[in-house]
């Protein structure tokens, strides 16, 4: 599998993640059958495709980029899905976060196997 494909697989992974999460904000500790269910098939999806990229990628690799741009992405549904407001050391910590990513992508020799 190319290294397009393979980080493709993982942004999927992420993406039902993030929408997962989504659901268990709007389950409302579960007393919500259709957002419960939701999260449910959700991280189910989530977590398929996260163990399809462990194929190709190192697990501690998979899961920095996994739960970074995870973390990012989740930050920014609850700003302008549910105004949860974030403050300025919370978008230099997620500046941060992007950063390691970004290095882990480009400059480590164990991204990719």
């Amino acid at each position: 599998m190319n290294l397009t494909a393979v980080y493709a697989v993982l942004v999927v992974a992420i993406v039902f993640e993030v929408l997962g999460t989504s659901a268990m904000q709007a389950a409302q500790h579960f007393t919500r059958l259709v957002p419960t269910v939701a999260m449910v098939v959700c991280y189910a999806i989530a977590f398929y495709f996260l163990s399809s990229s462990l194929r190709y990628v190192p697990v501690g690799i998979a899961y920095a980029i996994w739960s970074g741009l995870g973390i990012v992405l989740i930050s920014l549904v609850g700003y302008f899905l549910f105004g949860q407001k974030l403050d300025l050391a919370a978008v230099i910590g997620l500046g941060l976060i992007i950063a390691g990513v970004v290095v882990l992508n480009l400059f480590s020799k164990s991204t990719f196997h």
